[in-house]
């Protein structure tokens, strides 16, 4: 008898010692397969639904369904499931520094401050403040400890990565989060949500803004900027057509402008220009026009290292100024404050103020910045 109670008592300690692992579900397959890997991994698995702030004249809102599709899984794998309301965060850190940085002029990144201030913000404390030994995500990123050092790692599956995107992570965040699909390529984690029976084995991909889905932008700035209709230039100067206001356009893109004056080349325009003072636009049939912002060297601001401490600056590394851009050989020229030069090898185009570069060393995120 003493034996048998020796054996139950070990028993219950495992129970209580089993790692608890809060699971942020999108009602996406990505998070809902990364639940079912820890949950069949032996983990304390439980299920969190980010509910964020909706915009109210929007009629495409897809959170109802998410949920549902969220509590779905969360039975089927027989978790527990929970609703965190961060409806004030999203607001003030990723709409808010959204609509800021349109009408300064600048182009937003507002996937990266969803995971900063959302993700890895709120959630993670939350869950932490409960009882987490970790979080758990499904994003395509790894991360490997390497002598002594959490190193966050690009996804396995190249065409999904998303170490771009996560950049500001710390050393704490990374030591206390897993990526349970980080390594296995989208057609499989597609194939095990059908393994697993989950109800977004078949959903589609989630496009557009973090959590808010596909919205036209210019629509939603014109809810909260002031704007003016103003003139579209071609490369000479001469002008070709409207548009709507300069905020609510950002380079490269080629809608959202009237051309009145045709001419025999029907060729797509691009905006290659933004006078932001003088409300005007210029576009080319060229994207790679894109005037006065082509450099080799960028200064950035509000630097991460994901390490904790920064590189070798006498070393040669790789990086990105836009999301699936091939990675660029560049040096760290000077580092004050919070702020970082960067000199690239070839001189790079489009360098558009507000977005993230981030660097690289091998598969290995650095870190990033964001431009001035």
């Amino acid at each position: 008898m003493c034996y048998k109670s020796k054996v139950s008592n070990i028993k219950k300690t495992k129970l209580r010692a089993k790692k608890v692992i809060y699971v942020g579900l999108s009602g996406g397959v990505d998070s809902s397969v990364s639940a079912a890997l820890l949950v069949k991994k032996g983990y304390d698995v439980r299920g969190v639904f980010i509910k964020v702030w909706q915009p109210s004249f929007w009629g495409g809102c897809t959170m109802k369904e998410d949920r549902l599709d969220a509590m779905r899984v969360c039975a089927k794998l027989n978790i527990p499931f929970y609703t965190l309301n961060l409806e004030n965060e999203y607001k003030k850190e990723v709409v808010d520094y959204m609509i800021g940085e349109y009408k300064a002029g600048r182009t937003p990144n507002p996937d990266v401050m969803c995971n900063k201030y959302i993700k890895f913000g709120g959630f993670f404390d939350w869950a932490m403040k409960n009882g987490a030994d970790y979080v758990a995500t499904g994003h395509y990123a790894q991360i490997k400890k390497i002598n002594d050092k959490f190193c966050l790692l690009a996804g396995e599956d190249n065409n999904k990565d998303q170490s771009y995107f996560l950049w500001t992570l710390s050393q704490k965040q990374l030591s206390k989060t897993l990526f349970p699909v980080g390594d296995i390529k989208k057609p499989d984690v597609r194939k095990l949500a059908k393994k697993f029976g989950l109800a977004t084995a078949v959903k589609k991909d989630s496009q557009g803004l973090c959590f808010i889905g596909k919205v036209d932008m210019a629509d939603f700035l014109k809810h909260f900027l002031k704007t003016k209709h103003g003139k579209v230039l071609d490369e000479k100067g001469i002008i070709i057509g409207t548009h709507d206001g300069v905020e609510l356009y950002t380079l490269g893109q080629r809608h959202g402008f009237e051309i009145s004056k045709k001419t025999t080349d029907e060729e797509r325009l691009f905006i290659i220009g933004k006078d932001s003072k003088k409300n005007i636009l210029t576009v080319s049939h060229n994207p790679l026009n894109i005037k006065d912002i082509s450099s080799k060297e960028i200064k950035l601001k509000n630097v991460n290292w994901t390490l904790g401490t920064q590189p070798n600056f006498g070393k040669k590394y790789s990086a990105r100024i836009r999301y699936r851009q091939p990675l660029e050989e560049c040096e760290f020229i000077e580092m004050k404050t919070g702020e970082l030069i960067i000199k690239f090898t070839k001189p790079q185009k489009a360098v558009t103020p507000g977005q993230s570069v981030v660097f690289y060393d091998g598969k290995v995120c650095l870190g990033g910045g964001i431009i001035e």
